[in-house]
């Protein structure tokens, strides 16, 4: 496995009364166990594609020919899309730009989630649009703000390349269903590519939505699929519950809400390269369980930014919290602090270090910290961050989130709550072009 999963200090027997007791860590499991074989069952069926897309990718051959083109011709790609359309694509990215620009080379990504018209105006004023390309991104082909991202960036794109060549600078991904994205693709000539009507947004990583941008930062797709299969085939494989380490998070997680009201969920990593992972999994828990009034608040914290910000609050607040920590083998890396310098200023300790052997130490420390303060934590202990090891990652978040749902008898994979804003956001947008053209309300 690309990272160890480590639980035991989320137990009473370790950490006193604010851990899971064995007698609800015993009931857990046994529910956990057919929530476990019915999982089994649907990806064993086909019914789980968001799933077992890792295990083949028929079309993976068209989605890197066209990221060799762009990577080839373009210096920008924007993304336009939201929640799960962009998360999944900028978690992956991540691992190429560090924010200084990709590594590996290729074209900049720029990731549209949000409909900011400032952010807009500065980056058409910040683009050189005949090198840049558009990947517009809606499982259904009608998410509004997607739409409207498009409805900006596409004609100003033709203004600047002409309508010729416009094809060879933007695509779409939707489903096949006629929906107003497809028809903008078929307006504009543009290649549409298909997005699996079985896989929700939040569940879209391993699907085009974020091989497409993994492959536009010159990423390792196959290496990609490589750690979230492997965790996939040792899920299924698992006999007993207990030797299914997803089965384990969703019981402890949902043991802690039902036993001891830990209604909150942190996670914490310690590389900025994952510092996206966070926000990924805040949407995947959130938008997957909290339903009927159940659930439990994801939130995303940054080590060791945030010990200086949220660890107060963590050891001597409230005990309504789990935590994850996600811990790279960071000592020995990085470079040296001067031994000179630092023995000058009296920071000793410091002197000779690698800047990881920081990192490791204060991981370490906020780790035993909250053992000791009696927090629920558990380690996820990565030897390297990878294509691999972020894919593996994802997988066990996404198969704890699909067993922690049947735990608490609701459907992952909807969003009822969410649709009644969509709704009223049309209504009131509706609202504005009636004023524009009868004039202004008074």
């Amino acid at each position: 496995m690309t990272f160890k999963h480590l639980t035991d200090t989320c137990l009473a027997d370790h950490i006193g009364d604010g851990g899971l007791s064995d007698a609800a860590l015993t009931r857990m499991l046994m529910a956990a166990a057919p929530a476990h074989d019915r999982l089994c069952q649907l990806v064993d069926s086909g019914g789980l594609p968001a799933l077992s897309v890792v295990q083949s990718n028929d079309d993976l051959a068209s989605w890197r020919a066209l990221a060799e083109d762009w990577r080839a011709r373009l210096d920008d790609v924007v993304v336009l899309g939201t929640g799960g359309s962009s998360l999944g694509g900028q978690t992956l990215y991540a691992l190429s730009d560090r924010g200084f620009g990709p590594a590996l080379g290729g074209p900049r990504l720029h990731f549209m989630d949000n409909v900011d018209p400032d952010t807009m105006t500065a980056l058409l004023g910040a683009l050189d649009l005949k090198r840049t390309g558009v990947i517009a991104i809606s499982k259904s082909g009608g998410t509004a703000e997607t739409l409207a991202q498009a409805a900006i960036l596409l004609p100003a794109l033709e203004a600047a390349v002409g309508k010729a060549a416009l094809a060879d600078h933007a695509v779409a991904v939707s489903e096949p269903n006629g929906a107003a994205l497809s028809q903008i693709a078929t307006r504009y000539g543009l290649t549409r590519f298909d997005h699996h009507p079985g896989i929700g947004g939040r569940f879209s990583v391993f699907s085009i939505v974020g091989s497409l941008p993994a492959l536009m930062a010159g990423l390792d797709v196959a290496t990609l699929s490589l750690g979230p299969a492997e965790v996939l085939a040792a899920t299924l494989r698992a006999t007993k519950v207990e030797d299914a380490q997803p089965a384990i998070g969703a019981a402890i997680a949902v043991g802690l809400l039902q036993e001891r009201q830990v209604t909150q969920s942190v996670l914490m990593t310690y590389e900025d390269r994952l510092a996206y992972l966070g926000l990924w999994y805040r949407q995947l828990w959130a938008e997957s369980l909290g339903k009927d009034g159940t659930g439990t608040t994801p939130l995303r914290a940054m080590g060791t930014a945030d010990h200086h910000s949220q660890l107060q609050l963590y050891l001597a607040g409230p005990r309504d919290k789990i935590f994850t920590l996600v811990m790279p083998a960071s000592a020995g890396h990085g470079p040296t602090m001067d031994g000179e310098l630092a023995g000058a200023v009296g920071a000793d300790v410091l002197a000779g270090r690698h800047l990881g052997d920081l990192l490791d130490a204060t991981a370490r420390a906020t780790a035993e910290t909250l053992v000791r303060n009696g927090r629920p934590l558990r380690r996820m202990e990565v030897e390297r961050v990878d294509e691999a090891t972020l894919g593996a990652l994802m997988m066990h978040f996404m198969l704890e989130t699909v067993i922690a749902a049947d735990l608490l008898g609701v459907n992952a994979f909807d969003q009822p709550a969410v649709e009644e804003g969509k709704v009223l956001a049309r209504e009131y947008l509706s609202g504005i072009g009636g004023a524009g053209k009868s004039g202004a309300k008074t």
